[in-house]
């Protein structure tokens, strides 16, 4: 059974999680927006606001969105941010599914990092490394250890990153 919260319920959730999906995604792309007309002040406090949840987020969850991730839009995220670590020169396309306990990160020594295409989906515990290209329509399954370039409309199988071809 599906319980749908009301206004209230949903605001006090949102105020006991530290991070409200909604308003995270939208402020966050109007602060890296260098054509956004908000004055400055009001970016600060979107910032301020920002950065607030994510430290909260790195406390309790161990989740951490690089700064200069680039998101052309706002991620599914199905669980949350629950364990989500995102490399700050990370590239994630459209319409993209993250499951929780994920990771797309650079190789050791401040490589390049991933580059994932459009209505991709990472399954749970699921880690991307180093400069990869995920193509677009790619399922990586739960667990996956990715560290070779997938190409559009394949599937990657855990835990040894088998690529099929769909």
């Amino acid at each position: 059974m599906i319980v749908k919260l009301n206004w209230f319920e949903l605001q006090f959730k949102n105020h006991v999680q530290h991070y409200n999906h909604d308003k995270y995604w939208s402020w966050r792309e109007k602060v890296i927006d260098p054509d956004c007309k908000l004055p400055a002040l009001v970016k600060l406090w979107y910032l301020y606001w920002i950065k607030k949840c994510d430290a909260c987020n790195n406390a309790t969850m161990g989740t951490h969105i690089g700064y200069g991730a680039d998101f052309l839009s706002p991620p599914n995220l199905p669980h949350g941010l629950y364990g989500i670590v995102v490399s700050h020169n990370a590239s994630v396309g459209r319409n993209c599914t993250i499951f929780h306990q994920v990771t797309i990160g650079e190789t050791r020594g401040g490589g390049t990092a991933p580059k994932i295409g459009d209505n991709v989906i990472i399954g749970a515990g699921a880690r991307i490394f180093g400069g990869v290209t995920i193509g677009n329509n790619v399922s990586i399954g739960a667990n996956a250890v990715v560290v070779h370039d997938v190409p559009d409309n394949a599937t990657v199988h855990a835990p040894e990153g088998i690529v099929i071809q769909k």
